[in-house]
């Protein structure tokens, strides 16, 4: 079993025992494995609240500023957290480790967001994957034959 398939059995174990949520990770955990398998690291470091709550930022558009997007950066060590573009030394702020899948799988449900960033290379935050929640979304329709549930 690799790491990501690993990583798809812990997210189906931790799915509410509702008798849909399980069997919905499950069904939907190939398509966050391929995902997931595009990107260069198992875990990333997400910058969030002491609650929980992960940081977004809003980038304007340079070339039209009423246009916006939100996004979470996820960093691929703890050093290129203090050195990214949303840091701050806010003690309220930390950034924890979490598997790839994971942050692939919560981001679906993470409204207002737009994008996922993820720095590919440590010490370099000009290479970045980018995933439009749109994307993780429209591959869990066929799943659910809707849009999909807002997950806790």
């Amino acid at each position: 079993m690799s790491d990501l398939d690993q990583q798809i059995q812990a997210l189906v174990q931790l799915a509410p025992p509702d008798g849909v949520s399980p069997e919905l990770v499950a069904a939907f955990g190939p398509s966050l494995k391929h995902v997931a398998g595009q990107l260069r690291f198992l875990e990333y470091y997400i910058l969030q609240s002491v609650d929980g709550r992960w940081v977004v930022a809003t980038m304007q558009n340079e070339y039209d500023p009423t246009e916006s997007k939100n996004i979470i950066y996820a960093y691929p060590t703890l050093k290129d957290v203090t050195t990214g573009p949303n840091f701050s030394r806010d003690p309220d702020l930390m950034a924890l480790p979490l598997p790839v899948t994971h942050i692939l799988f919560q981001a679906i449900a993470l409204d207002p967001v737009d994008s996922l960033v993820f720095f590919e290379v440590p010490g370099d935050l000009t290479q970045a994957a980018e995933v439009q929640r749109a994307h993780l979304q429209a591959m869990l329709e066929p799943l659910t034959g809707s849009a999909p549930p807002q997950f806790a």
